[in-house]
């Protein structure tokens, strides 16, 4: 049995199901149904049915075992794509870059400790995009210090690319951060960094003890 699409000269074409068999020479047609009021979906389905095939549902044929938010993802990497920030960290693709790339975007999404963000890793597709999957929180430490030596080729691309002469009409503007932070302690370099507007004075292990 089969379905045959019949002509009809100035409207839809009437649709039957039909058998044929062959009498000598000749080829015998038998309708057994007309279902030209069946939406083309369902015809499929049952000219599938009439070509022996199993019909079963999505539900019983696929099913879903893990499922992780990439939209976020892809909406970051591709704004970091389209902006090169890539090539400005470094124009040869490496693991570090994947990495630093990767502690970019995780910030962005949502901001954490390095070990966290080797867990969080695993609830997006994020990792996956950059194979960074198997990083662990010391790979990423050792990546910030492969960034920090890069520093100043950053800066200079950066500024090459986004600033405009200064002395011209066409100066850019340059936002910076003012945030204030306080180190306690004797032995972190950032301490002699900068200066704390809020007044606050380098706190020394001898004066906690007293």
């Amino acid at each position: 049995m089969y379905i045959e699409r019949v002509p009809n000269h100035g409207s839809s074409p009437t649709i039957l199901i039909r058998s044929s068999r062959r009498e000598g020479d000749k080829i015998v047609k038998t309708t057994h149904a007309n279902v030209t009021g069946l939406p083309e979906e369902m015809l499929t389905v049952l000219e599938l049915l009439l070509q022996g095939k199993t019909m079963v549902s999505a539900d019983e044929t696929f099913k879903i075992r893990h499922s992780r938010p990439h939209g976020h993802v892809e909406a970051i990497l591709g704004l970091v794509r389209k902006l090169e920030l890539e090539r400005i960290i470094s124009s040869t693709p490496s693991r570090e870059r994947d990495l630093v790339l990767a502690m970019i975007v995780s910030r962005l999404i949502e901001p954490s400790s390095k070990l966290a963000l080797t867990k969080q890793w695993e609830t997006t597709t994020l990792s996956e995009e950059l194979n960074v999957a198997d990083a662990t929180e010391d790979e990423l430490y050792t990546a910030m210090d492969w960034l920090l030596k890069r520093q100043t080729r950053i800066e200079t691309k950066l500024a090459s690319k986004h600033l405009k002469g200064i002395d011209s009409k066409s100066a850019s503007v340059v936002l910076y951060d003012v945030s204030s932070s306080s180190y306690h302690g004797e032995h972190c370099p950032l301490v002699k960094r900068g200066y704390n507007r809020d007044g606050l004075k380098r706190v020394r292990s001898a004066e906690k003890r007293s």
